[in-house]
């Protein structure tokens, strides 16, 4: 299966040398069977109409979606024009951008930061999701969507985060607000960097303290292989699969 992977955002320049970019952590996360493309939207490279992706998944970034930046705008445009057209994947920032793509709201949360292991519970079940009822995913906003699209399904929930998982009534887009791609160690790199600058030392303290403990990454890495791999036969069944290569 070929994903397009719609880079938003880099990690810090001494993680990625460690760790690598947003897109290899999601191609470690899905595993075989999955041959990605870049696409670094960031800088404004988008997939054009005849990008011959099976699928495309949205990263994380330090960005808000309700900036004035130059590359938010025509990936939002993009989002919209590809949805029932192509199966989409938003993680965290990607998660928040489809929101407001599709008609919901997201803000800078007066909760603060969501960093650390954070515990969901499941508040529906589709159909590429296991029996799990609760969940344990990395976090690392401080954004979060407020008013979720019209047609979305809360499919992930928590006190600090009531709209953590979403999934579109067409079936071909789901998104989370958690980071699954985010290893352990990764993530309590990045918390160390930020230690003192966007978070205290109680609260850094206390996120890494939580990443200690296990996590349901391989979980959710199943549930969007499962997404991706039903929508993907779906497709075939109704002859929609057959797609231009560019």
């Amino acid at each position: 299966m070929r994903l397009g992977v719609l880079e938003t955002g880099v990690p810090p320049a001494a993680l990625r040398a460690r760790f690598g970019d947003y897109p290899a952590m999601l191609a470690a996360l899905l595993g075989e069977g999955f041959q990605t493309r870049t696409y670094r939207a960031i800088a404004g490279d988008l997939p054009t109409a005849r990008h011959g992706c099976d699928a495309l998944v949205i990263t994380g970034s330090p960005a808000g979606v309700y900036e004035d930046l130059p590359w938010i705008g025509p990936l939002i445009n993009l989002l919209r024009a590809e949805r029932g057209r192509t199966p989409l994947v938003g993680i965290c920032f990607g998660h928040q951008l489809m929101a407001q793509a599709f008609g919901g709201q997201v803000t800078r949360s007066p909760k603060g930061w969501g960093v650390g292991l954070h515990h969901y519970r499941v508040a529906r079940r589709e159909p590429w999701m296991d029996e799990a009822a609760e969940i344990r995913l990395p976090a690392s906003h401080q954004d979060q969507v407020i008013t979720p699209p019209p047609g979305a399904a809360v499919t992930l929930s928590s006190a600090f985060t009531p709209y953590a998982g979403l999934a579109y009534d067409d079936g071909a887009a789901v998104s989370f607000q958690g980071h699954p791609e985010f290893a352990p160690d990764f993530a309590v790199a990045l918390i160390e960097g930020r230690r003192g600058t966007r978070y205290t030392d109680a609260e850094a303290d206390a996120a890494i303290a939580s990443l200690a403990e296990p996590d349901d990454r391989g979980r959710v890495a199943g549930w969007i292989r499962g997404f991706l791999r039903g929508d993907a036969a779906r497709r075939a069944e109704i002859g929609d699969g057959e797609r231009a290569v560019a």
